[in-house]
This record gives C-alpha cells, structure tokens and sequence, in this order.
C-alpha cells in the first residue's frame, strides 16, 4: 500500500510504502534512526538490523542527507514522537543518492539560507512555516465563501496607482506607462458594485526602499470589499475574520506550532470583538510612553505601533486617522472632517499592521474633489468616479496583509521567512 506521512495514521499496524527524502539520520550499532519527509510531514524510520538484509542495513546507515527513497515498513504509534508515529522499517529502494548537501543540520548564516532558499524550504521550521500560510489561505476561502463573498480577480498590470504613492513599478505597456499593482481595491470596488460582497486575493508590489523586518518588496494581500456595509460594520467583519483564522491555524496546525515553539496560550485569546481606540487617544498614550516627539498628524511607526500595541492582548483597532495622511478615497468622519472612517489593525507582541481598511467615499461632488486636491486628473481613474455617478452606495473594505498575518501566527521574526521566495531590497534570487 502506497500512501504518505500525513496519511500514515490510518494503517496502523500495517505494512505500507512512502516515497520519501531523508531529512537527517543517526546510528548506534544494530539500529539506525533515519528522519524522512514526503512534503506532507515528517517521520521517523527505525531500521533495526535483525529485522532487514544486510545490504538494506549498509543503505540505511550510509545514505547522505537529501537522498531520495521508497521506503517499506510497518506504521506504529510512538508517544515519544511529536507526530505520535514512527516507521518499522522492512525495506528501502534508494531513488537518487544526494552528495554534498549545502544546508546541513549545523548554524548557518541567513544570507547562505537565503542564497539556498529554494533548498532551505525542506527544513521542518521551515515547512512547519508554510504550512501555517497554506492554513491561513485555506480557512480565508472558507470564512469569505461561507459568508456569500465571490472571488473576483483584479489586475496586476494597472495604469494607475490605488494610493497615489510614487513607490510603483513602472513598465511599459506596448506605447503606454504601466505599474505593477500596489493593491487590487480599486478594482475591488467596481466588482462590489456588481456582486456585492467580493474578495481577491493575490500579488501586490511596492518599490519601497525598506529594509525592515515587516516589509517585502512583493507580497500577498487578502482585500474583501463590501457594498451596503459601513465602517463599523466592516470593522465587525475584519475582527470576525482574523478570530476565524487564528482558530483555524491553532486547530489545523498543532503540529506545526509546536514545532516553531510558538505559544499558542497568546493565540489562544484571539476571540472577537478587539479592542478599538481613537488616533488622538493613540496619540495620548505614546506621549505618556515616553514618545515626546510624535505630534497629531504624524504617521505612525513600527516601534509606536508595538508600544501601542503592548497595552492589549488582542489585536487593536486604531481608528479616525488625520485625513492628511491617508488615501484620498477614504470616507470623512461626517462629525468632524479632518479625520476619515478608517482603521488598522495592529497585531499583539510587536507584529504591527496586519490590516488596513476605511469606508470608502461614496460622494460623486466629494470624490470629484478628491481628484483636483490629488492631480488624479485624466483617463486613468475616470472608470473610477463613474462608480459614484451610477448607483453609488455606502460601501467599505479593507487588506490583510498575508506575511504579516504568517509571521504573528508562527511566531517567526522576519516575513521573508513568510514566503516561499522573498523578494527584497537587494534579493532577487532564487
């Protein structure tokens, strides 16, 4: 019977056959200890040297780390494992015979792991990593399709800008400018008009010039947008939908978290609703933190986020920002228009803004506005008033950024370790 690690489990007792790569080994005389991988899991086969042929034996204790294999053996339960199974192995038929390895189970520098990404992705923290991100994509589908949402695809190739920032990728479009795109809201907008309640998630691209360990140069973004549904109704749907997530990966990926020595008693406590404040209170406590210089309408950075942050067990909700510094198609604040209907998200133990989200303006005369104060004059965004002039609604959405969410819920520090192929300042490789 031909199965894997992850299926293993259900033949219990049973003599089954894995194709496999061997993760690392150990011997101690008649007995070898060898550590396998599939992709789906990890798992342990002994080979005892009474129990197989000599040349099986010699094979199991000369073969070099990455070789490739169908292994044979019986599956039995083994408290002692982290995965509760081992293999007793009965035979094994060497597929390819790796040499030279780079990545062996000493310390190695980050820039080597880096330069090896596409071999550094094998080792268990590593997949325990993506499997946590492929965790948080599956149960995204399941919280949006649950809920009545449609997919919608928007493009990646734009002619304008969703931020009116000047951190694009520009090409050539045959005889015209093109950009990469920075977000697929605007897009997103036009699809709500049309279905309702839609979400995309794919590529997003900032040529922004940040070294930080929570940016990328090319990243994931989850970016739902919602017809009919005002800001604190969109701020119920955000914290309903990171609760789901986080519940997910802690029932999903028990194995995974382990192996990462994330403590899972924070995650734990993830449950809606957060807590919100205001930009002003989050102001006010900054300055009673000690940041003496930050002013009101000031941005906020990494370390005011993590000191605002430090005051909550949950995620928290910073809401009403100064219209000043945000996009120019956020909502106003009907009470007071110099703050729009906006928040962030910002993650516990100093992970920062995983999301970002505003009522969108819905004012044909405002949104017109807009334009002049932000030079989006001409054909670029004349699609997008068009969306005010014809059966305009209240409409809001928001962007989870996917690394950001991996790197909280692993526990890992960098969000390259987020993605299988980081792309950063100065990492165009592999």
């Amino acid at each position: 019977m031909k199965t894997t690690i992850s299926q293993s489990p259900q033949f219990i007792d049973q003599t089954v056959t894995i194709g496999a790569w061997l993760a690392n080994k150990r011997s101690s005389g008649k007995i070898a200890f060898l550590q396998l991988r599939d992709g789906t899991g990890f798992i342990q086969g002994v080979v005892a040297k009474s129990d197989v042929s000599e040349e099986t034996f010699q094979l199991a204790k000369n073969m070099n780390q990455e070789s490739s294999m169908y292994i044979t053996g019986k599956i039995v339960e083994d408290t002692r494992s982290p995965f509760g199974y081992e293999m007793q192995v009965s035979s094994i038929e060497l597929i390819h015979e790796a040499n030279d390895y780079p990545i062996t189970p000493k310390e190695h520098g980050t820039e080597f792991l880096m330069d090896h990404r596409h071999l550094w992705l094998r080792s268990k923290k590593q997949h325990a990593v993506m499997k946590i991100r492929n965790e948080i994509i599956r149960s995204t589908y399941q919280f949006f399709n649950d809920n009545g949402y449609v997919k919608i695809d928007p493009p990646i190739l734009t002619g304008s800008s969703a931020e009116g920032t000047t951190e694009l990728f520009h090409t050539k479009y045959f005889d015209e400018e093109a950009y990469l795109s920075q977000s697929g809201q605007l897009y997103m907008e036009a699809a709500a008009m049309a279905f309702g309640k839609v979400f995309s998630f794919g590529p997003t691209f900032r040529a922004e010039k940040s070294k930080t360990r929570r940016h990328l140069i090319e990243f994931w973004m989850i970016e739902p947008e919602m017809a009919f549904v005002d800001h604190n109704e969109s701020l119920e749907i955000q914290e309903q939908y990171v609760s789901f997530v986080v519940q997910s990966v802690l029932e999903n990926c028990k194995l995974e978290l382990s192996v990462l020595e994330r403590d899972t008693a924070k995650l734990e406590k993830i449950k809606a609703p957060f807590p919100r404040i205001s930009y002003d209170h989050a102001i006010e406590l900054l300055k009673e933190k000690g940041f003496d210089d930050i002013e009101w309408g000031e941005d906020f950075g990494a370390p005011h986020e993590t000191a605002i942050a430090e005051n909550f067990d949950q995620p928290v909700f910073i809401t009403n920002y100064p219209a000043e510094i945000k996009a120019f198609y956020m909502k106003p604040d009907p009470d007071r228009s110099e703050v729009v209907l906006c928040a962030d998200l910002i993650a516990p133990e100093g992970y920062g803004e995983i999301i970002g989200g505003s009522q969108r303006i819905d004012d044909l005369e405002l949104m017109k506005e807009r334009y002049e104060q932000h030079g989006l004059t001409g054909e670029a965004y004349e699609w997008y008033l068009e969306l005010r002039k014809y059966g305009s609604v209240p409409h809001s959405g928001f962007g989870l950024g996917l690394e950001r969410t991996v790197a909280w819920l692993s526990g890992v520090d960098h969000v390259r370790e987020t993605i299988p192929f980081p792309r950063l300042l100065n990492r165009l490789y592999p």
